[in-house]
């Protein structure tokens, strides 16, 4: 293998692969791509329905665990990061949501210039291609294919999204298109029943290329540094450290907990933190690290009085069934990763765009599959999209097989812990509608006792889980705690960007690996100096009354909650 390529590529994750591809698209560059995991060929990975298995694999997972949370009775969450050709998406949950366009604004707003949603849609798009066709809003030629898996044939889902227009709410034809808000079909990357992770959709093609060399269980110890310019990659493979440089650049993809742990054992990131995990200062960057967001839910569970719930699907010999006809055909519940219905809504007048999410499941368990209700069960899982808690990376030393601190401040503000007991009384009052009275049977958690806010904030603190969204901790800005630049370019170092989710300077309102995709797919054109896309103005609907009205205004069932 050369020891000097055009581009080294740090991570083959969502982002990662998306590079690979777009910069092998020119012949005449080289480029290398490091990757701790290994191959992702197994068929736990490939059959959509069984993603908790990957999800909690060492395997296939870097097991992640924060600190004792202070605002969660002390508990440390699993941080699932993927650890495998593809990255997190060949081991996550397989949703396929873009955000609201006005999160995309909102970046701009923040100092991410030429990143609103009229710079971000055309690369949604040609990204995508979208099962139902393309249109203003959706891509239909892109190498990563989206659909509603097995198109909401269990009656649940349709139940789910009456009661949401019972309450009040809208019924939106596509949440990543015209309205996100509003209840009706989520999407999933999925194409002909099989998960299509970038790994699927960008790798596996680019690998044929002559100019692209991919090197798994290759752990980076830490990038090379000549003065303040970028000139090469140090990493350990089979026991051997081995050292490759680069002609143009080191583009960082290991994602919000893996860019800026790397960054700071290779001295760049603030000065206290890096003394005092040992490690020499090249570059004081304050921000790296910091700024630490993640998406975080519980589950609503009720009882189902009819037997059409997953929950019959659990044992060993119904699986057994699910997998072969998957193994044969790839279809059936094999198929789909089960959240093929769901929700935004706002949670007071005044909001313009969402801020709560919903995922609805005909089944009532653990997300991780684990411990399912014995009888038949649905769920919802919700929680604020638009979290004000802060938290932190911060390497422990210049060990690369050390786990860095990783500490989120789940539930810090005030405003996050009132989100949350919105989000249990709001659910509770769609589930109450008419159309779900079929199937409503005892509500098994929170529990019908928990009702005030206490109760609420207490069975939160002790049942919150991530979601499994982290981004922000290499924020892009201006300002002096930004670690990227609108280029994604690391401030004050040349031949070095951070490309992944780890630079949004806020989360979008829905699942990350959509906008992560999105981002690669324009950092590309950025990195190989071509003109961007051009930017797409559309329409963006938003409820007619959100200025006065916290719904529409359609009849609500009263119910005590």
């Amino acid at each position: 293998m050369a020891n000097r390529y055009d581009y080294i590529i740090i991570g083959a994750g969502s982002a990662g692969c998306v590079l690979a591809n777009r910069l092998t698209e020119d012949a005449g560059t080289s480029v290398l791509v490091l990757e701790f995991g290994g191959s992702d060929r197994s068929v736990l990975i490939q059959m959509p329905s069984a993603f908790s298995i990957p999800m909690n694999t060492k395997k296939y997972n870097w097991r992640y665990e924060t600190v004792a949370e202070p605002h969660l009775d002390g508990r440390r969450l699993h941080c699932p990061r993927g650890k495998v050709l593809g990255g997190s998406s060949s081991i996550n949950g397989l949703v396929y949501i873009r955000g609201h366009a006005y999160d995309f604004d909102e970046w701009e707003s923040l100092g991410a210039k030429n990143w609103g949603y009229r710079n971000c849609l055309p690369y949604f798009k040609r990204a995508e291609t979208y099962k139902f066709g393309g249109d203003d809003y959706r891509g239909a030629s892109g190498p990563l294919s989206t659909n509603n898996g097995n198109n909401m044939q269990n009656p649940l889902y349709g139940a789910w999204v009456d009661a949401g227009a019972e309450a009040g709410y809208i019924k939106t034809d596509d949440c990543n298109g015209y309205m996100q808000e509003g209840f009706g079909a989520m999407h999933m990357t999925v194409k002909d029943g099989v998960r299509w992770s970038t790994a699927n959709a960008y790798l596996r093609p680019a690998m044929e290329r002559p100019n692209l060399t991919v090197v798994t269980h290759a752990m980076t110890r830490r990038i090379l540094l000549d003065g303040k310019r970028t000139v090469g990659v140090e990493y350990d493979q089979d026991g051997q450290t081995h050292t490759v440089y680069c002609n143009r650049e080191v583009l960082v993809s290991s994602g919000p907990i893996g860019s800026p742990h790397l960054l700071q054992r290779s001295g760049i990131g603030p000065a206290a933190v890096l003394k005092k995990a040992g490690i020499e200062v090249r570059h004081d960057l304050p921000g790296v690290g910091e700024n630490l967001q993640d998406h975080s839910e519980i589950y609503i569970q009720y009882e189902c009085k009819q037997p059409v719930t997953l929950n019959s699907k659990m044992g060993l010999f119904a699986k057994a069934l699910i997998g072969l006809r998957w193994l044969l055909f790839k279809d059936g519940l094999g198929a789909s990763n089960h959240f093929e219905a769901g929700g935004f809504i706002r949670s007071e007048q005044g909001l313009k765009w969402p801020d709560i999410q919903f995922h609805f499941l005909p089944a009532a368990m653990r997300y991780d599959g684990d411990k399912p209700f014995k009888g038949h069960g649905f769920m919802v899982l919700t929680g604020p999209n638009k979290p004000k808690s802060r938290g932190h990376v911060r390497a422990r030393s210049a060990d690369p097989y050390e786990h860095p601190e990783i500490r989120f401040n789940y539930l810090e503000s005030e405003e996050d812990r009132e989100g949350f007991r919105r989000c249990v009384r709001l659910t509770r009052e769609i589930l109450a509608q008419p159309a779900m009275d079929p199937y409503r049977g005892e509500e098994l958690a929170p529990g019908a006792h928990v009702q005030t806010d206490e109760e609420i904030d207490a069975f939160v603190r002790a049942n919150m889980e991530s979601t499994m969204h982290p981004c922000g901790s290499c924020r892009m800005g201006e300002d002096d705690m930004a670690v990227v630049d609108s280029e994604l370019r690391v401030r004050g170092i040349q031949g070095l960007r951070v490309i992944d989710s780890s630079v949004f300077p806020t989360e979008p309102n829905g699942n990350l690996n959509a906008p992560t995709i999105m981002l690669a797919e324009r950092a590309s054109d950025l990195v190989r100096g071509r003109r961007t896309l051009e930017p797409v103005d559309v329409e963006v609907g938003l409820a007619a009354n959100w200025e006065t009205a916290q719904r529409t205004g359609a009849p609500l069932r009263n119910v005590s909650v």
